[in-house]
């Protein structure tokens, strides 16, 4: 089960993409024909003609959007920025989220600057996803959310990809190059290495000196089955020493635990080292550096290790692996602060699951708007009868939450910290802020993964 979306619906053909997602959504309408609710601002229509049909919207998303995975790879690929010197540990919660690029223009009557700062930096989260929002939630909620959007102003952010598509992502990289296995016997090998990169914390922050796993931040996800005997060997391209620990696991050989002086010795610049041991235990795990591990897992070396059980007593429909941490770049969600943090989509009737993993220094109170989440298992273990519902569910450092969530009305949703400094300041929101999006459709999720994977 990949990431967002099944990952058969996300390698059409850019112009399959476009013409299949229109016989999804119904024939297109051009949105100057949409209907104007009583009380609603006149410039609608004006915004209407100004931009694309649903079936043009999706054509010049798919075709805007060709090269984001070239990108991603290449943005992702190791890098000659140089990385901070051993020991020089990140800011700790600087703030990702400070103001850049800000708006210019009138200010509304009534509002101050931060009002059209915080409605610069959602308008950037939409981008030029806005026009199809009319063919998914209809023309009353539309009309509702280019009004909200002050979208009669024909601002830049229209014509753009979302910043979320803007930069590498862990779900692009997980379903369109999952890190697979190859095999030797009856073993799994998996070949990593550990890199110095820069990472993109939005679209307009230039890159930061960071640290991952084969060019990436959060690596890339690592996933077996329980029972597998698995081999993991990682190529050290620091300048440094290093450790990788595999957190969550229980090993019966205690020598393959990657904590150097106390299991090994540290990994260094240019050595290749394996861990190797059967995945007994299941659930949500993580790998990480045992090694100045304040630095560099705060620098980036993190990411997620998956134990699917044999027979799995949760289902889901979509999953959405969500790792957080508080050191690079301030307060991130997989390695990108607001509004460059991928939403968690979903279509009505389908059900999502969440697994929340925290690699940072703090506690974190994930909260869910308008929804529950059903907390299925902690630390990788299920909680069976245990299960408890909640609407915000603070995970400590280290720990791991599986939560599922049962999508039954469409809506755009807020997901975010509840730690407020976290999330939102003078600039608008930042940092550790998504949302889950519930369209009345698969097709319509179909629709947006195609949009910003094409």
């Amino acid at each position: 089960m990949g990431p967002l979306a099944d990952a058969g619906t996300l390698t059409t053909a850019v112009d399959v993409a476009a013409d299949g997602v229109e016989s999804q959504l119904g024939a297109a309408r051009p949105l100057a024909a949409v209907a104007v609710p009583p009380g609603s601002p006149d410039p609608l229509a004006r915004f209407a003609t100004n931009v694309l049909s649903r079936r043009g919207f999706l054509r010049g998303a798919t075709f805007a959007g060709v090269g984001l995975v070239g990108a991603g790879v290449a943005a992702c690929a190791p890098n000659l920025v140089p990385s901070r010197p051993p020991g020089a540990s990140p800011t700790i919660g600087a703030p990702s989220g400070a103001a850049s690029h800000a708006p210019t223009g009138p200010i509304p009557s009534g509002w101050t600057e931060h009002d059209v700062t915080a409605r610069h930096v959602v308008r950037r989260y939409i981008g030029n996803l806005a026009p199809a929002l009319e063919g998914i939630y209809g023309n009353v909620a539309f009309a509702k959310l280019i009004d909200i959007l002050g979208a009669a102003d024909g601002y830049p952010e229209l014509g753009m990809k979302p910043a979320f598509a803007q930069v590498p992502q862990l779900f692009l990289n997980d379903v369109l190059q999952p890190l697979t296995p190859q095999m030797d016997g009856d073993v799994k090998v998996f070949r990593l290495t550990i890199d110095e990169i820069a990472q993109r914390i939005d679209e307009l922050k230039d890159p930061i000196a960071a640290l991952g796993y084969n060019g990436q931040a959060p690596g890339p996800t690592i996933r077996v089955t329980e029972g597998d005997k698995v081999r993991a060997i990682f190529t050290n391209n620091l300048k440094e020493t290093t450790g990788v620990h595999f957190h969550g696991v229980e090993f019966d050989d205690f020598f393959q635990d990657g904590v150097p002086f106390v299991t090994q010795k540290p990994i260094t610049p240019g050595e290749t080292y394996s861990y190797e041991f059967t995945a007994k235990n299941i659930g949500s795990l993580m790998y990480h550096s045992h090694h100045n591990a304040t630095d560099q897992v705060g620098r980036g070396l993190l990411g997620a290790f998956i134990v699917e059980p044999k027979v799995n007593p949760v289902t889901y429909d979509r999953e959405y692996v969500w790792i957080s941490n508080d050191a690079l770049g301030g307060f991130t969600i997989n390695g990108h602060g607001f509004p460059a943090v991928v939403p968690v989509l979903a279509a009505a009737g389908e059900s999502v699951l969440i697994r929340f993993m925290n690699e940072g220094v703090m506690m974190h109170p994930w909260h869910l708007h308008g929804y529950a989440m059903n907390v299925v298992a902690r630390d990788g273990h299920a909680l069976g009868s245990a299960a408890f519902a909640c609407d915000t569910l603070g995970v400590n450092p280290g720990e791991r939450f599986d939560v599922v969530i049962k999508a039954d009305r469409p809506g755009v949703w807020a997901f975010h910290c509840h730690i407020l400094p976290h999330v939102e300041g003078l600039a608008g929101m930042f940092g550790m802020v998504s949302t889950l999006i519930v369209v009345p459709e698969k097709a319509h999720v179909d629709a947006i993964v195609n949009a910003i994977v094409s």
